[in-house]
């Protein structure tokens, strides 16, 4: 993994640190000019690039950091959890007046009630602050402060309030689901992000497979390029040289419109080879999320370098270290105990339920209406107690214990089916590296028979005595021969990209690029 594993994307392509592009080919026909200026980019840049430009790079980057957020709140719910809240208004209401008077009969103080309404405002407000703490392997603590006080503006200017500390906590005992459910929760996402570390680890493999099969495959129509306008070039001779054995009646004019079909015939598929390697340009720079009007070309050299490197493992000792390394069989083997995590938990619910729980409160004194009031530690009352259930009806809690248990059974299929898989796909890489290597030695002994052959014909021609199927057979054979000849090298070079990938054991740098495993000859 990246140390330095960050979702912004501060790091914008440049390219003008890049070598420019002075030559124009002539194989590109006109399109050629349009190569001038542009910043040849190598496959190492392109990798550079393609980490920080790609869409879909940023976006399993986001992906993966979602899993790190949706950890971040489970275990934050094993934390104490503060919280405070509050409210206020001011209102009035109008009521009969009231004044204290001398009764004139007794002499004594007395309430006379008067017929006028006067308004009464005040300041009501309340607020509270509480804490939750869910203990591991303890239970779960809550407190409470709450307050409420009424302030008179007019009339009787008095300030009235209340307060309450209380306290819960809340024990499971006989039956420990709901505790062992909150800890399933948090392991399951920190397994979850576990997991999700090994995929995108996984993906930094894949996608660095992708964008160098894309460059390999923009530079190998390149090169078709290249030598379907070598072979219109050698057809346009060939044409020119039948053009003057004809007038001088040394072969028949259906060998020379046979050769110059054969004009045809190439300069069509020169024409779409170039237009071919245009587009897969542009969708090269999509690929590495770069505008389609980035003045760019990929370096040739790239594919001169390449060689046949054949891995130094056997096919048996191949599978041996795919199963240890690699990741996503690591997560498979790694959901099974997942599962049999959950199955436990299941037969847990089926039991009887029997929580300990315990309040304590402390109130404010009723008799005090003047003043703030804080809770009074001698006014206080508290509970203790049980909390049975005795599980009568557990038809769902059944019907979850059958499907956890399917679901492990299942995740053991899984991992049988898994190595199955990852068996498949190294023998398959296998024989597509022994059959590109075969294919390579083959076109290269075609390329140089193709050469002679082309040889001799081009000889026969000066003579007047070649055929003309001959002279356009040998020129479409070593045209062919060419280009097998790439693609196989091409080819090689993904394939055993593909194969210590698939042993999980192709290892990636920061920039995207891969360090080459020891174990393969070149030849």
């Amino acid at each position: 993994m990246d140390p330095k594993f960050t979702i912004e994307q501060t790091n914008t392509f440049l390219p003008d640190g890049l070598p420019l592009n002075t030559n124009v080919e002539s194989f590109l026909g006109p399109e050629g000019e349009r190569e001038r200026g542009a910043r040849i980019l190598t496959l190492e840049d392109s990798l550079g690039i393609a980490v920080h430009s790609s869409r879909s790079y940023q976006s399993r980057k986001e992906q993966l950091y979602l899993s790190a957020l949706s950890l971040s709140l489970t275990r934050h719910q094993f934390t104490p959890i503060f919280s405070a809240q509050g409210n206020a208004n001011y209102g009035g209401e109008t009521e009969r007046a009231v004044r204290v008077g001398i009764d004139e009969a007794t002499g004594q103080p007395k309430v006379i009630v008067s017929d006028n309404l006067v308004e009464q405002q005040r300041v009501a407000a309340s607020g509270s602050v509480s804490g939750s703490w869910l203990i591991r392997d303890v239970g779960r603590l809550t407190t409470a402060m709450t307050t409420d006080f009424i302030r008179f503006v007019t009339g009787d200017p008095r300030l009235v309030s209340q307060s309450q500390l209380t306290a819960t906590f809340t024990r499971p005992l006989l039956r420990n689901a709901g505790f062992m459910q909150e800890l399933e929760n948090l392991t399951q996402a920190e397994r979850q992000l576990l997991y999700d570390l090994r995929d995108f680890t996984r993906y930094r493999k894949d996608f660095s497979v992708q964008i160098a099969t894309a460059y390999y495959g923009v530079l190998g129509n390149r090169d078709v390029a290249r030598n379907l306008f070598l072979n219109l070039q050698s057809s346009r001779k060939n044409a020119e040289r039948s053009r003057a054995l004809a007038q001088e009646g040394r072969i028949t004019q259906a060998d020379l419109g046979r050769l110059e079909q054969q004009v045809f015939s190439a300069e069509s598929a020169w024409i779409n080879a170039v237009r071919n390697y245009q587009q897969g340009l542009d969708n090269f720079k999509i690929q590495l999320g770069l505008s389609v009007d980035t003045h760019l070309l990929l370096d040739d050299r790239e594919l001169e370098s390449l060689q046949i490197r054949d891995p130094n493992l056997s096919v048996d000792d191949s599978i041996y270290v795919a199963l240890a390394a690699r990741l996503d069989y690591l997560n498979v083997k790694d959901e099974l105990a997942d599962a049999e995590r959950k199955v436990k938990l299941a037969a847990n619910f089926l039991k009887p339920q029997a929580d300990f729980a315990t309040a304590v409160s402390l109130n404010s004194n009723p008799d005090r209406n003047t003043g703030f009031q804080l809770p009074d530690p001698q006014r206080y009352n508290w509970n203790a107690g049980l909390n049975v259930d005795l599980g009568l009806d557990r038809k769902a809690e059944r019907n979850a214990f059958r499907s956890a248990m399917i679901s492990r059974n299942r995740a053991a299929r899984a991992i049988m089916q898994q190595e199955d898989d990852i068996k498949l796909q190294v023998r398959d890489s296998w024989r597509t590296l022994d059959q590109a290597k075969r294919n390579y030695e083959i076109s290269e002994l075609g390329v140089k028979l193709a050469e002679r052959r082309v040889e001799e014909q081009n000889l026969l021609a000066e003579l007047g005595r070649a055929k003309a199927q001959d002279q356009v057979d040998a020129q479409n054979d070593l045209s062919s021969s060419k280009n097998q000849r790439t693609q196989a090298v091409v080819t090689h070079t993904i394939a055993r990209l593909q194969f210590w990938d698939n042993l999980g054991i192709l290892y990636i740098k920061d920039n995207g690029q891969w360090e080459e495993n020891q174990n393969a000859k070149a030849r």
